[in-house]
This record gives C-alpha cells, sequence and structure tokens, in this order.
C-alpha cells in the first residue's frame, strides 16, 4: 500500500475506488435491499444454476459492479463467452477489487472471488480462461449490477 492510495483512514485502488472494507453494520444494511436470490448468492455464498443467469449472454459495453456496494468488478472490454453458462470475463475491472480465498467445498479446491470493499461472494476464477490472462473469472448474475458505457456507477456505500 503505497502513502498515494491512504488517505483520511480510507483505502483507494488503482484505479481510484474506495475500497476501504465496509463495517458490519453499514453491510447489513445494503444487504436490506438486495432481492431473495442475490441475497442467497452475495451473503450465504450460493451458485445460481448455469444458464439462468441475465446477465450471462449480455453483450453490451459497460461495467459490471457488485450488486451490494456498487464496486466495478469487470468490464465488457474482458467479457467471453466460455460456454459454462455463468457470465465469464478473463480480468478484473481493477486486480484491487477482488479477493481471492481458498474454498474446499463440494470436494474440490477452487479460488472464491468476493468483493473488496463488502465481501459479497461473487463466483470463483479457474485457470483454464484465454489470453492474455489465462484467467477465466466465473460470474453470478444475481450478484451483479450492470451499467451501460458512459452511465456513472453508483457507489452504495460512500460514506
Amino acid at each position: 500500500m503505497t502513502p498515494e492510495t491512504q488517505k483520511e483512514g480510507r483505502i483507494y485502488s488503482e484505479s481510484g475506488f474506495d475500497i476501504t472494507p465496509l463495517d458490519a453494520e453499514t453491510r447489513n444494511h445494503l444487504a436490506q435491499d438486495l432481492d431473495a436470490e442475490a441475497y442467497r448468492v452475495l451473503i450465504d455464498h450460493g451458485t445460481e444454476a448455469p444458464f439462468c443467469g441475465n446477465l450471462t449472454d449480455n453483450k453490451e459495453d459497460g461495467t459490471y459492479a457488485c450488486k451490494l456496494c456498487g464496486l466495478p468488478l469487470f468490464s465488457s472490454d474482458s467479457k467471453f463467452n466460455s460456454g459454462t453458462g455463468w457470465a465469464s470475463f478473463y480480468q478484473p475491472f481493477d486486480k484491487e477489487h477482488l479477493k481471492n480465498i481458498r474454498d474446499t467445498s463440494y470436494g474440490m479446491v477452487r479460488i472464491e472471488i468476493r468483493c473488496a470493499r463488502c465481501d459479497g461472494h461473487q463466483g470463483h476464477v479457474f485457470p483454464d480462461g484465454p489470453p492474455p490472462t489465462g484467467y477465466r473469472y466465473c460470474l453470478n448474475s444475481a450478484s451483479l449490477n450492470f451499467f451501460p458505457k458512459g452511465e456513472e456507477v453508483p457507489q452504495k456505500a460512500e460514506i
């Protein structure tokens, strides 16, 4: 962490977004606005069924942000059709916007991805994606909001 990324006790990503972890009270307050499926995915670490997410086949240009706090997580520039049934990207909007957590559920070893600011479950990342990164970030549509290119992404968690 460089001095430029910390201001008045807040932490900022390289792309300029506040990524200071939310306290439990703020997170719980934001979670009250989620529908049942988004809550199950983001808070309870659920996974939506393949080929049912409303963003899987989205081909519009824009930004995919965390549905809980609004932090931009992915850009349409890195979206690709993985054929897996989930929205897939080969790189994040900003690597500091995601946390990687080792996940050993269901008898597998995977890397869970969570929003760095609100800790909301987003999906998993796998080492079988396309160039240039070789990664496949597999996302639940229920954990994201899409904002068309040119539309501002509201930051729900700003104080």
